[in-house]
């Protein structure tokens, strides 16, 4: 490793006041995106700032009718969370999906969209459910949030502090991932709120997480799999490298749309 500064706030305006004079500064809290990066040195930050000690970030509670996360909370934690298997199974089940035990014992909610990688889990799960990012700044909805590959509405000195998910009437999350890094290939969440149905994919976007359209109309009149009969997503801006091609992808995002659905009916 190379010299770098790495300092421990107790409080997030304290990381953010650290965050605002350092112009390279990262936030750290696991650790499973960053350490990697500057293993490689594809980053070398001069100032790591580590939020993992923050008290309030990992909480996880309901707030009315919002599931509310904190940024801190490990994939286990709301894998593993009473309150979020009864008020969201969809998204424990997610969690339980990411990595393995050691990645989910200490990647957290906040880095992984900070970070918004093409082929992570929780961003399909922000934009399907509506969900709203909040920093240490101002709230920001999931459809502003991701803007493409690793890049997201955070300003240079913005922090998430707790991720706001409205409860859904229904929502299942399905997943063809890698063998090899438990990443989703393709990865499909869809939810039925009360004012409208959401599809959102990740894994397979060449520009990221996007929401599926023409699922989302077809389910509207009618939250039922037979209602994606004859729906079909289309290849072009989809990924395609050694893993699997453009077609394949599209074809997986009907197959895992459809399973989906079902899994949210039962």
């Amino acid at each position: 490793m190379y010299e770098f500064k790495f300092h421990r706030p107790g409080t997030v305006r304290q990381a953010a006041n650290l965050l605002a004079k350092t112009e390279d500064a990262k936030i750290i809290a696991g650790g499973h995106t960053l350490v990697p990066v500057l293993k490689q040195r594809l980053a070398q930050p001069s100032m790591l700032i580590d939020i993992s000690r923050v008290q309030g970030l990992g909480s996880i509670e309901m707030n009315g009718r919002s599931l509310v996360i904190g940024a801190t909370a490990r994939h286990s934690d709301v894998a593993n969370s009473p309150i979020v298997g009864e008020a969201i199974p969809a998204l424990a089940h997610l969690a339980g999906m990411i990595g393995d035990p050691a990645v989910r014992h200490r990647g957290t909610i906040g880095g992984s969209l900070a970070n918004n990688d093409p082929t992570a889990d929780y961003p399909a799960a922000c934009l399907a459910l509506d969900a709203t990012i909040v920093t240490n700044k101002r709230r920001i909805k999931a459809d502003e949030f991701f803007q493409g590959l690793f890049t997201t509405a955070l300003e240079v000195d913005e922090i998430i502090t707790r991720v706001m998910f409205p409860l859904p009437k229904k929502a299942a999350y399905q997943k063809f991932r890698n063998q090899a890094s438990r990443y989703a290939l393709v990865g499909v969440f869809v939810a039925c709120r009360p004012s409208e149905v959401r599809v959102a994919v990740t894994g397979a976007g060449a520009n990221g997480v996007f929401r599926a359209t023409a699922f989302e109309k077809a389910l509207k009149p009618r939250f039922a799999a037979e209602s994606l009969d004859g729906v079909t997503a289309s290849a072009e801006g989809l990924n395609s490298d050694i893993h699997g091609s453009d077609e394949y992808r599209a074809h997986l995002i009907g197959v895992l749309a459809r399973r989906a659905v079902q899994v949210a009916n039962v």
